[in-house]
């Protein structure tokens, strides 16, 4: 019976675990780059009012 290659159990799982980080930070960035939605009533610069 061959042994089992433990070496490359843990590279794919820090891979995986290093993956899931990246994607985790990239949802934070995304999320707190998006503005809060203007709620008042005043118009925007770019629309004319008569």
């Amino acid at each position: 019976m061959a042994k089992p290659n433990f070496q490359f159990q843990k590279r794919k799982k820090e891979l995986e675990r290093k993956k899931k980080n990246e994607e985790k930070l990239l949802r934070k960035q995304t999320r707190n780059s998006v503005p809060p939605e203007d709620t008042s009533e005043e118009p925007s610069a770019g629309e004319k009012t008569e």
